[in-house]
């Protein structure tokens, strides 16, 4: 969590102090490959509902999975909805160590910033899942669709996110 500082001055005295406003994150991992259902939708709006109340206002992305389309437009709907909760939708790069730009597959939508999560990689898959692991570290949420596959990186990022005793909420079947 990020603390915000926000001063506030006193009309009787003239004196400034701070109050501290906290500041959650979460972020949205799945599969590859997600069908979008009418259920799965209802439940996904109604965590990151739960999520916005409470206190989540920077919600992560890596744009990798039919999920994270699906939370990131849900978000998108949340923040247009809700301008004064100032939501923050931010997406996160895991770059080629050589090349050092975004990938091919990188489809430009409405962030509020673009990040690059540092961790020591040695290939483009690994870049992907350290990438993954510093967005589970600086999260207070992370919302999966992820089934138990072995060889799956959405699945070792959730149980890296469990390790890390996170608050998950899987909305797999």
């Amino acid at each position: 969590m990020r603390e915000v500082h926000a001063a506030v001055s006193l009309s009787q005295g003239g004196g400034i102090f701070f109050m501290a406003a906290v500041e959650k994150t979460c972020s949205c991992f799945g599969h590859f490959n997600v069908e979008i259902t009418d259920d799965l939708i209802a439940r996904t709006s109604k965590e990151i509902d739960r999520a916005i109340e409470d206190g989540v206002r920077i919600f992560l992305f890596g744009g990798r999975s039919g999920f994270d389309d699906l939370c990131y437009d849900l978000v998108t709907e949340k923040k247009n909805a809700n301008p004064q909760l100032h939501i923050r939708r931010v997406f996160c790069f895991a770059l080629d160590r050589q090349l050092r730009k975004p990938p091919g597959w990188f489809i430009q939508k409405e962030y509020e910033a673009l990040e690059c999560p540092a961790k020591a990689f040695d290939y483009w898959y690994t870049s992907i899942y350290y990438r993954n692991l510093a967005m589970i570290d600086r999260s207070d949420l992370i919302l999966f669709w992820v089934e138990e596959r072995k060889n799956s990186g959405a699945y070792k990022t959730y149980r890296y996110a469990v390790k890390k005793h996170k608050r998950i909420v899987n909305l797999f079947p």
